[in-house]
């Protein structure tokens, strides 16, 4: 009998009960892409920005949604811009969480973007800039390729 209980155990530790969390939630880590200085060394360091909360009415963050990170001891908002969870059709899905900080009016901090962005981001962001009064256009003039 000690045996089959053995046997149990060491199946049971392979099996997971929860989820795999690809959703951005508070306290996860996201990946800079733009070229500005705090994000930059941030990512050198090793210490990428963790997400501090998600200014939407779901809580879990979406392609195109504002976020509050922490970075290098500094609280910065950001625009998610790729992600790994499961898209929408035709929107594509990413390796990582990539994100793009911005001042509080929606100036982007960094002067170049260093991966494709999906195209629907435009009509996301344009719809954003027209309702809170931030101009979120910017971002979409320093990308340089889309997806």
């Amino acid at each position: 009998m000690p045996i089959q209980g053995t046997l149990f155990n060491i199946v049971s530790r392979n099996i997971s009960t929860s989820t795999m969390c690809n959703q951005i939630i508070k306290l996860t880590r996201l990946r800079v892409v733009d070229n500005s200085e705090i994000g930059k060394r941030a990512m050198m360091e090793g210490k990428p920005p963790r997400c501090i909360h998600v200014y939407n009415k779901k809580g879990v963050g979406y392609i195109g949604d504002i976020v509050l990170v922490a970075i290098k001891g500094e609280k910065k908002k950001g625009v998610l811009v790729g992600l790994k969870q499961k898209q929408n059709r035709k929107v594509p899905r990413f390796d990582s969480n990539n994100i793009v900080l911005i001042d509080d009016n929606g100036t982007p901090l960094g002067t170049r973007i260093h991966v494709p962005i999906p195209h629907i981001l435009r009509t996301i962001l344009k719809e954003k800039t027209h309702n809170k009064g931030a101009d979120y256009t910017k971002l979409l003039a320093i990308a340089t390729n889309f997806v």
